[in-house]
């Protein structure tokens, strides 16, 4: 097919998914008492929703795209920004990386770094919790080798010392959003999108748009808009945004935020997540965090950082 006619097909089939919208209702899809919102453009192109809604229930592949980085070479820009309770910075990081994979080993090589504040101590160890989980994202220390991207089977702990167990917790954040997380007092449990008690307080929605260029499915799951007091108490996820690809059902983008308050601690986190595709493997491509928590026995860490990876190798 040929390239314009590939893009006003596209723009067309959009317009047209546009004009449903506009002119039909949705329909509502009930699962063994769970309740799902399914917009016409679903509808009318009979898609097989349940089997939809459970592949996303079941998603590992937002998971295994970041493991995959640990299997190719890539360039990275770098940013991290701490700041202080009057939201003013005292320390960064700005720097480009690049990793390589060769004979099933990995290891990176610092192109450019620039630091300001109390990033690092003395010994050149992270001050923080949060570039110190960006670190254990994409950053490589030393050789590290046998390592893969199967997720099938794995089950991820949450052990070692504090410092371990809250970078745990925050990845099962990332990579895990909409699943129960050990360890945290009250709230690893109402984590938990896809239990029947959350269906009392969120609002689900499957429709089908454009995304960046392509038709993708999108899940969208909301807080409902007439909680009382008691029940808003009980939500953590503010808003979940996926962006499926219609063919294979992996996640070509994630927009999410995060928040709850107790008495020994307090969070709330916003990330953003875009993927692409290399050498047919999902990977991704930018990702943006913002958050402010507070755990017992830490001081409250108020931080941001963006990855932005690009030049995408093989492993030699």
């Amino acid at each position: 097919m040929p390239f314009k006619f590939k893009k006003y097909f596209l723009l067309a089939s959009v317009l047209l998914i546009q004009h449903l919208k506009v002119v039909a209702q949705d329909s509502t899809f009930n699962d063994q008492g769970q309740k799902f919102t399914l917009t016409e453009a679903i509808v009318r192109n009979h898609f097989d929703y349940k089997e939809i809604l459970k592949k996303i229930k079941e998603d590992t592949s937002f998971y295994k795209a970041f493991k995959t980085l640990r299997t190719i070479g890539y360039s990275s820009y770098n940013f991290i920004e701490m700041k202080d309770k009057n939201e003013k910075v005292v320390a960064t990081l700005n720097s480009k990386t690049k990793q390589t994979r060769k004979d099933n080993c990995r290891s990176m090589e610092v192109l450019e770094e620039t630091t300001s504040g109390n990033l690092r101590n003395a010994a050149g160890e992270y001050n923080y919790v949060t570039p110190s989980l960006y670190a254990s994202l994409f950053f490589t220390k030393g050789t590290i080798c046998g390592e893969t991207n199967i997720v099938k089977g794995k089950k991820r702990v949450v052990e070692g010392s504090n410092m371990e167990k809250a970078k745990e917790q925050l990845k099962m954040l990332f990579f895990n959003p909409g699943k129960k997380i050990p360890g945290i007092p009250f709230i690893g449990n109402k984590l938990d999108l896809y239990d029947e008690s959350a269906h009392e307080l969120y609002d689900y929605k499957l429709d089908y748009v454009e995304y960046h260029g392509q038709l993708a499915y999108v899940f969208d799951v909301q807080p409902k808009q007439d909680l009382g007091f008691f029940n808003k108490d009980r939500v953590v996820v503010d808003q979940m945004i996926t962006w499926f690809n219609p063919k294979t059902l992996e996640v070509l983008g994630r927009n999410y935020s995060l928040s709850y308050k107790a008495g020994v601690y307090d969070f709330n986190v916003q990330m953003e997540v875009e993927m692409t595709y290399f050498n047919g493997q999902l990977v991704p491509k930018i990702l943006r965090y913002k958050g402010n928590w507070d755990i017992i026995f830490k001081k409250r860490e108020r931080g941001l950082f963006t990855a932005t990876l690009f030049d995408y190798k093989k492993g030699e």
